[in-house]
């Protein structure tokens, strides 16, 4: 009898874990910055776990309802940047990578989940995008992309991430310095110097 409850026990904390499940693609691209592919409902337990406060959303699509309530129950604000999943043919609009990167680097956002579709294209471009803000060598930078896209890779955002002027985010923040957490640490982290600036335009979720 008492081998059949420590069984039972035993069932129900390995199903406990099973539900902890990511998303496809999902990666900790910083502390505080997450990115992967579209989550469903089997993984809101999992996302849940990671207190998010911020999910930036790359597709023109509407949010699924049920996962805007999930957003609502957790106070988790929608930010959506409508990319259309492209094409070779399809241009990534620049402007729309510099609005979505101003987000991403303010720590009031944080932590904060990126995602697309499929977490490969309009994800790695911004993910890349990022990595030459933070000084990475542009080798480095492709090899982190082509990681996630496989054989999906694409030339072309490999060629929008190398072209992108990165200049055009730094003069746009000015107002923003590095601030060094944790002893010995050499990881930089953004915050605002002038908190009065106006906040990002949040979804209604």
């Amino acid at each position: 009898m008492t081998m059949t409850m420590t069984m039972e026990k035993q069932n129900k904390m390995n199903d406990h874990d099973d539900v902890l499940e990511p998303p496809i693609n999902f990666s900790m691209v910083e502390d505080g910055i997450f990115r992967s592919g579209f989550p469903q409902p089997a993984n809101f337990p999992f996302l849940k776990s990671l207190n998010l406060r911020s999910i930036i959303y790359l597709c023109p699509e509407p949010y699924p309802e049920e996962n805007l309530e999930f957003l609502r129950s957790q106070n988790i604000r929608l930010l959506q940047f409508g990319i259309e999943g492209k094409t070779e043919s399809v241009a990534i609009p620049k402007d729309t990578i510099l609005e979505a990167l101003k987000i991403l680097i303010d720590v009031r956002n944080h932590p904060v989940l990126i995602h697309c579709k499929r977490g490969k294209h309009r994800t790695g471009c911004l993910v890349g995008c990022l990595r030459k803000f933070q000084n990475w060598c542009l080798s480095s930078v492709f090899e982190e992309y082509q990681r996630f896209a496989g054989v999906k890779s694409r030339p072309t955002d490999l060629k929008f991430i190398e072209a992108f002027d990165i200049m055009r985010l730094r003069q746009c923040l000015y107002s923003i310095i590095y601030q060094y957490q944790g002893y010995g640490s050499n990881k930089r982290r953004l915050v605002y110097r002038d908190e009065k600036i106006q906040k990002p335009q949040t979804m209604k979720v």
